[in-house]
């Protein structure tokens, strides 16, 4: 009796539909069109928040909103000593470099409470920041 109901039952046929594709990352719009996203996972002891000043704590906080403000594109166009950043060779540090840094990583340097600079690293909309240099001791900054 099934092999009855089987004959009556018409078999569908599928529908050609499109098939859906990842994005690739061409597809993707590129990051600097993006306001960057601030990481502390791999923020340094004596390079830290906690080392900061509360009038420093401050500062940072509201410098952290100003430049969230913005796209890293319009970062990488502003002045070194402003909103935008500097490169800093990684020769240059005095402090232990995290073992994950590896040598093709750029590192770049924001100014917080005056000319502090603050240093990281960008990976894609993430900055992920290293050292809070408040003392002006993590590398030389020339006179």
């Amino acid at each position: 009796m099934s092999d009855k109901r089987n004959k009556r039952l018409k078999k569908r046929k599928g529908k050609g539909g499109k098939k859906i594709l990842a994005p690739t990352v061409k597809d993707m719009p590129s990051s600097d069109l993006f306001c960057p996203i601030f990481s502390f996972e791999y923020l340094q002891k004596n390079y830290c928040v906690r080392d900061c000043e509360s009038t420093e704590r401050a500062d940072f906080a509201f410098q952290l909103r100003q430049l969230s403000d913005l796209t890293w594109r319009e970062l990488r166009a502003a002045p070194k000593h402003g909103l935008g950043y500097e490169k800093i060779a990684q020769e240059a540090i005095k402090s232990a470099i995290p073992t994950h840094i590896t040598k093709d990583v750029n590192l770049i340097a924001f100014r917080f409470s005056g000319k502090k600079p603050m240093v990281g690293y960008r990976d894609g909309r993430t900055f992920y920041v290293i050292w809070l240099d408040r003392a002006f001791s993590l590398y030389d900054h020339g006179s």
